[in-house]
């Protein structure tokens, strides 16, 4: 029963992978990766690992999820429009590349022999609390580290790309009959229309924009 199960949250998991990277809206792509981090929970508990799988639904389907989605909707990403297709013949490589890979798994899986030994005590310790604080407070503490340093550089990375000005000096010159968006007029913090909107006279843009017209000591 563990076995199949296993196989339908595998096939599960592939199926939301492959809606991950063929999806254009980043939303979805999100969606689906919440679809495979479940998928892989689900895989743990059937491999008798139920804290890995708890720490796979609590901080990647939860809280990473949510601030990608909360980056992506920050940070306004629209739909990926159609691009032509310059490089078909890369498509016959990159299905020769995968029928490689997938030959290889399946020879390293019926080449490759096992001993019972020492494996049902390894894995019996898999997915206990004691052994994975053991490990990464102990052999593995450097690359915990480190992995914490990144996810701080990818939130505060993400928190300047999300930065927007918006606001116009006060010793901005302003060009008559030229376009200027409506974004760069309000509260980026309260965005309302972003139509363009045409000036005609140098006074008018400038009360759009609520600064100060620099004017020329001949006026």
């Amino acid at each position: 029963m563990s076995a199949i199960l296993f196989i339908v949250f595998a096939g599960l998991a592939i199926g939301s992978a492959i809606a991950m990277v063929s999806q254009r809206n980043p939303l979805y792509s999100a969606i689906s990766l919440i679809g495979v981090f479940i998928a892989l929970a689900s895989i743990y508990v059937t491999l008798a690992a139920p804290f890995i799988a708890a720490v796979q639904v609590i901080v990647y389907a939860g809280a990473i999820m949510v601030l990608v989605i909360f980056v992506i909707m920050l940070l306004n990403v629209e739909q990926e429009e159609p691009r032509r297709k310059r490089l078909k013949f890369l498509v016959p490589a990159a299905i020769g590349m995968a029928a490689i890979l997938i030959g290889e798994s399946a020879f390293i899986l019926y080449s490759v022999q096992t001993s019972s030994g020492q494996t049902p005590r390894v894995l019996s310790d898999v997915g206990l609390t004691y052994s994975i604080g053991e490990g990464l407070f102990t052999r593995y503490l450097l690359p915990f580290e480190i992995t914490s340093i990144l996810l701080l550089m990818a939130i505060v990375g993400a928190m300047s790309l999300a930065r927007r000005s918006g606001m116009l000096s006060a010793n901005v010159r302003v060009v008559p009959g030229t376009q200027v968006l409506a974004m760069d007029i309000v509260n980026p913090r309260a965005v309302g229309d972003l139509r363009p909107v045409e000036t005609k006279t140098t006074d008018e843009a400038a009360a759009l924009l609520g600064v100060d017209r620099m004017r020329n000591p001949d006026e």
